[in-house]
């Protein structure tokens, strides 16, 4: 019995001090990591948002800039290459063809709904499509939608809307790109948008959290204005495009009715040469 409470005896436990300084150091341990984390995340979301603006700011001006330089292609006389609109944000507006791809009609309309008997190959056509119709002589014209194309007859269809008026014999009809570029910051303001709509179509996003867009447009003299009054007077059209990080920054201030405060902005520019506006 001796030998046995002996070595209970010689069983030392902690104290109550050694217990409270372990806690301590355990402490002072975890928040240096908890920390060195934060610090850490906090660095990955700041890079990682800038990343992406970068992204998103880098493939929008890639594709107005491959847009803008198309502007003008091949139109016939009297459309415009380019709309621009001083909006802030600014919108711009460009046609263009990509294809040589139309045909004229070989008889006049009897009505505004009535098919399009065509007189040469519409094969190239497609259903659904929306194409621009005009008269040479006149140069009016509007866009609409093919329903049906029906190659073999050389007739076009158009169930689903009538044109404004009956067109004549030898009224061309064009396969054309028209494109609007415009920034949405009305529809979802915490969410700012770029939006790119074709006729006829639904606006639909091409980037995430762009929040400006703006145009200048150089002239042949040198000028460099906000909206020109000849668009055949452009050379150049300068570019701003301003991006937003996808995540606020807390620790920034914020301004009351700013949607944007408290968040990263970038802000880059491009110029596009135009070549095909004389």
């Amino acid at each position: 019995m001796k030998k046995i409470f002996a070595k209970i005896i010689q069983q030392r436990g902690f104290s109550l001090l050694e217990v409270l300084i372990a806690l301590a150091v355990t402490g002072i341990i975890t928040l240096a990591v908890f920390r060195a984390y934060v610090t850490q995340h906090k660095n990955y979301m700041t890079q990682d948002d800038i990343t992406e603006i970068q992204q998103n700011a880098r493939v929008v001006i890639d594709e107005l800039s491959r847009n803008i330089r198309m502007a003008g292609n091949k139109l016939p006389q009297g459309l415009q290459a380019i709309t621009p609109a001083n909006t802030n944000p600014d919108t711009i507006t460009l046609t263009y063809r990509t294809s040589n791809c139309d045909t004229y009609l070989a008889s006049p309309m009897p009505l505004p709904s009535a098919e399009l008997k065509c007189a040469l190959d519409i094969s190239c056509f497609n259903n659904n499509q929306w194409v621009y119709i005009f008269e040479p002589d006149s140069g009016g014209g509007e866009w609409f939608q093919i329903t049906i194309v029906q190659a073999a007859a050389l007739h076009i269809q158009h169930n689903t809307m009538s044109l404004s008026k009956c067109y004549g014999a030898d009224a061309i009809l064009l396969s054309m790109n028209q494109i609007k570029f415009f920034v949405d910051n009305t529809t979802d303001p915490d969410h700012p948008t770029l939006m790119m709509q074709q006729p006829g179509q639904t606006p639909q996003i091409f980037a995430d959290n762009i929040i400006d867009l703006q145009f200048q447009y150089k002239l042949d003299n040198g000028t460099i204005v906000d909206e020109p009054v000849l668009i055949d007077d452009v050379r150049e059209v300068l570019i701003s495009v301003t991006g937003r990080s996808r995540h606020q920054d807390y620790e920034a201030p914020t301004v009351a009715d700013d949607p944007n405060s408290g968040f990263r902005l970038r802000t880059y520019s491009s110029s596009v040469n135009l070549r095909n506006i004389s």
